[in-house]
């Protein structure tokens, strides 16, 4: 009751109480940017391991030895492992496209049979214009939404393909050029796909490649990928030939390991804006014991002990934290559920892209909040808050009540 009556406003001691504001709200701020940015950065990296993991493999097996020319029924006997979701044959290359307009721009070309195009849902389920009807009889390809809009080509338009590994004359090699009609257009969300990557039916690519009666390589999807090390004996035993196996980790070890890095940063920076909040406590309590110093002596000489007055301003500095933290925590909350309509409401107040997916890959900001980091934040903040109303409560408790009143 005392602490609450300390804090609260009165006209004598308006500079106390804009500085207690003060405090409150650097907390507030505080926690809520802590808590929004790791959750942007959870799902950031949550994201991109789905759309990666969604078109790659989480194992590529490539041959050992000898062409993969039994990829059929290597690619079924792995299908049959419990656990793995499908195994699909692939012919890779690149290429150079043009379309309707702007200049040619690289391509990666990827063929796939249309059975396996069906498993691969992130793909089969984000067409945005057009169907499969066309790849699946061979005359087709899929592009991208973004190599679309850059090429100005719609479903049923035709995209012209260059690869340098063409027919072999006389003269040399000379590059292979042929027209496809768009088949399909899809939209993962991820710029960089959608920018480059074309899907060819399987049969076509082997003859667009020089691969005929060969895979490249097979990819397989599994349930679990962080149990991708249990997976690779049994993987091994089914293909029941040499292979050469790597992950999905091996391949993309650097770029989620820089995510760890850039996250654990960020969390040890934003951390400072609470530390500096919290010290805000600091001389808030400082100016309010200095302000109740008469308070603090005639409650001594009413028989209150020093650690009574020593949990009394503790309890008034924990008291900021713990509001500051609470409306923190509901802010952060609110921002991060509402994600998408405050990245709209930045993009039509500025005009351009506060989010550019070109740089930072996905097109729109995620969020995912995680329980464990919030429960941290909160702890982090309420223990600042905590140990900066330690000074001056000590400094209150050890207050002479006969010094406070000599001048009274």
């Amino acid at each position: 009751m005392i602490a609450w009556r300390y804090l609260r406003p009165r006209r004598k001691e308006a500079a106390v109480s804009i500085v207690t504001i003060i405090s409150l709200v650097g907390v507030t701020l505080g926690v809520a940017a802590l808590i929004i940015v790791m959750a942007v950065m959870n799902g950031f990296r949550a994201e991109l391991l789905d759309r990666i993991l969604g078109l790659n493999g989480h194992v590529i097996i490539q041959p050992v030895e000898r062409p993969l020319d039994d990829y059929a029924a290597v690619a079924d006997r792995i299908s049959g492992v419990d656990g793995v979701k499908i195994a699909v044959p692939l012919i890779e290359g690149q290429t150079l496209a043009s379309g309707n307009a702007g200049a040619g721009t690289g391509a990666l070309v990827r063929g796939v049979r249309t059975q396996d195009l069906d498993g691969l849902t992130s793909i089969s389920e984000n067409i945005v214009e057009g169907s499969l009807v066309s790849f699946a009889s061979g005359e087709g390809v899929l592009i991208g939404s973004r190599m679309a809009r850059s090429m100005g080509l719609i479903a049923g338009d035709s995209i012209t393909l260059v690869s340098p590994e063409g027919d072999v004359t006389p003269f040399g090699t000379t590059p292979r050029v042929k027209t496809y009609p768009v088949a399909a257009i899809f939209e993962m969300g991820m710029s960089e796909y959608d920018s480059s990557i074309i899907f060819m039916p399987f049969e076509e690519a082997q003859l667009y490649f020089n691969s005929e009666g060969v895979a490249q390589l097979i990819e397989v999807f599994i349930d679990d990928p962080d149990a991708v090390d249990a997976f690779a004996p049994l993987i091994e035993e089914a293909a029941d030939r040499p292979i050469f196996m790597v992950d999905w980790r091996q391949r993309n070890s650097a770029f989620f390991s820089a995510l760890v890095i850039e996250r654990n940063a960020m969390f040890l920076i934003l951390s400072i804006v609470v530390l500096v909040a919290s010290l805000n406590i600091i001389s808030s309590l400082i100016m309010l014991v200095k302000e109740k110093g008469r308070g603090i002596a005639i409650l001594r000489t009413m028989g209150a002990s020093q650690s009574a007055i020593l949990r009394i301003f503790i309890m008034a500095g924990t008291g900021v934290g713990v509001v500051g933290t609470g409306v923190g925590v509901l802010l952060g909350v609110l921002v991060c559920w509402n994600i998408q309509s405050i990245q709209r409401f930045m993009n039509w107040a500025s005009g351009a892209e506060v989010w550019d997916p070109t740089i930072r890959f996905l097109t729109e900001i995620p969020a995912r909040m995680d329980a464990g980091e919030t429960f941290a934040v909160i702890i982090l903040s309420l223990t600042l808050s905590f140990l900066a109303a330690i000074i001056p409560a000590r400094r209150a408790a050890r207050l002479d009540p006969v010094e406070a009143l000599r001048y009274e």
